[in-house]
């Protein structure tokens, strides 16, 4: 879940200007293989379509049907082990990552409903995962943008 959340939040807004951790090739496949991937302009690609796919479905902008182009020709093999039985997943190389992110998504769905969610200022661009047992964050952080709201909604009460 760190890799969705991660992606989800690849593209931030700082001081009103949008910074791209995977628009540069450097920083890009630096950030892929830190998260595991290889780091290829390819696979770069596919994390960018995977990350603006990704933030449309849990906006609420697209259906989760849109990110069905990522996982075509995609297969989960079952294989036993010492462990137990274990899914391999069947993938090009380049595409492994944007794939895992895309399961890691469905995962969460499915076992934390709803609880995948963006920021609720509406000038920040950041995705945050609610673990609260009331099911209430509303912030992808109090300090920076839950402060601010507090301030605000402060500021105009007392105006």
């Amino acid at each position: 879940m760190d890799t969705l959340l991660d992606l989800l939040n690849s593209r931030p807004r700082v001081n009103g200007e949008e910074r791209d951790a995977l628009g540069d090739p450097a920083a890009g496949s630096r950030w892929a293989r830190e998260h595991g991937g290889e780091g290829s302009r390819a696979e770069l690609a596919l994390l960018r379509e995977a990350r603006d796919t990704l933030q449309e479905v849990v906006r609420g902008e697209s259906s989760p049907t849109a990110l069905s182009p990522l996982l075509e020709g995609v297969r989960q093999v079952p294989e036993f082990t010492a462990d137990g039985l274990q899914w391999t997943l069947e993938t090009p190389p380049h595409a492994r990552l944007a794939v895992e992110t895309v399961l890691a998504w469905a995962a969460t769905e499915q076992q934390l409903p709803g609880r995948l969610r963006p920021c609720a200022n509406e000038e920040c661009r950041l995705f945050l995962l609610d673990r609260s047992r009331a099911n209430r964050a509303r912030w992808c952080s109090m300090a920076v943008c839950g402060n601010r709201a507090k301030a605000r909604r402060h500021y105009e009460r007392t105006r």
